[in-house]
């Protein structure tokens, strides 16, 4: 357990997708989508520019307001070795906190909470616990560009990565928006720099279906799709969320959300003495 529970507490997943196809069959059908430029036999499939851009940025970059969101979760993780679906409640207090509690047959298994700073999590079973830089979210995610505000937009199914005009092609079609990159995305961090080809999918009203980011130098790649887009309260959030990890490490984490409350929740997290501390290295 003590390899998936600081995993799960530093991704928070990210509301996921129900599927009944395997990890590599929703790969690739994510993928097909996005890379779809043309079917001469399908009009509904011919990409077109799109000729109001400003509406479109303006719908999928300025960012939903709230004060406060609690979501509670299903989790179920595929790692290739067994681990149980999980109850988690997850509360996200804007540009200040993401707090999450993991339970498993009704035990509290594990806690966390991220912060602009860093994050922290604690495996209540091994009686261990991390307190760490995003450095280690991005290793566990094969990336270098997650921080704080990344960590938020993943979870409320916002665009998470950099997009503008002059380096993506925007196209659309019947079935929505496709952003693809036509130049490789440098992403300069201090420990590393790594260039990604990226793909990014819209629905005709602007939810995010899919983001797609490939590690040119390596076989590390990123994908994280959404569906069953609902209002709540004014806002547009994704039910489900699938976040498939491929390359160096492998796996996949959904997340069914199960219910949104806009209400204030004590968020309480502190670290037993007895607990061990885990170097990250």
């Amino acid at each position: 357990m003590k390899n998936w529970i600081p995993f799960l507490l530093l991704i928070l997943a990210l509301s996921s997708c129900k599927t009944r196809n395997t990890a590599q069959s929703g790969t690739d059908q994510t993928r097909d989508s996005i890379n779809t430029t043309k079917d001469e036999g399908s009009p509904k499939d011919v990409n077109e520019p799109v000729r109001d851009k400003l509406t479109f940025y303006e719908h999928v970059l300025i960012p939903p307001k709230f004060d406060q969101i609690k979501i509670d979760s299903k989790v179920r993780v595929e790692t290739g070795s067994y681990v149980p679906t999980l109850d988690a409640t997850i509360y996200i207090e804007n540009d200040k906190k993401v707090w999450m509690n993991l339970r498993a047959l009704f035990i509290n298994a594990a806690r966390g909470i991220a912060t602009p700073e860093g994050i922290k999590g604690q495996d209540k079973i091994n009686k261990t616990y991390i307190d760490s830089d995003f450095d280690y979210l991005n290793n566990m995610l094969n990336v270098n560009f997650i921080d704080y505000k990344s960590l938020e937009k993943i979870l409320l199914g916002r665009t998470f990565v950099k997009i503008n005009d002059r380096q993506f092609d925007l196209t659309q079609n019947a079935q929505g928006f496709k952003m693809i990159s036509n130049t490789n995305q440098k992403i300069v961090t201090d420990e590393k720099n790594r260039e990604y080809k990226v793909a990014l999918q819209y629905d005709t009203n602007y939810d995010l279906l899919a983001v797609n980011l490939k590690d040119i130098l390596s076989s590390d790649e990123l994908e994280v799709s959404y569906s069953d887009w609902n209002e709540y309260e004014g806002i547009r959030l994704p039910k489900n969320v699938k976040i498939i990890i491929k390359g160096s490490k492998s796996s996949q984490i959904l997340l069914e959300n199960t219910k949104f409350d806009f209400s204030r929740m004590e968020t309480p997290y502190s670290v037993p003495s007895s607990y061990k501390k885990i170097e990250i290295k």
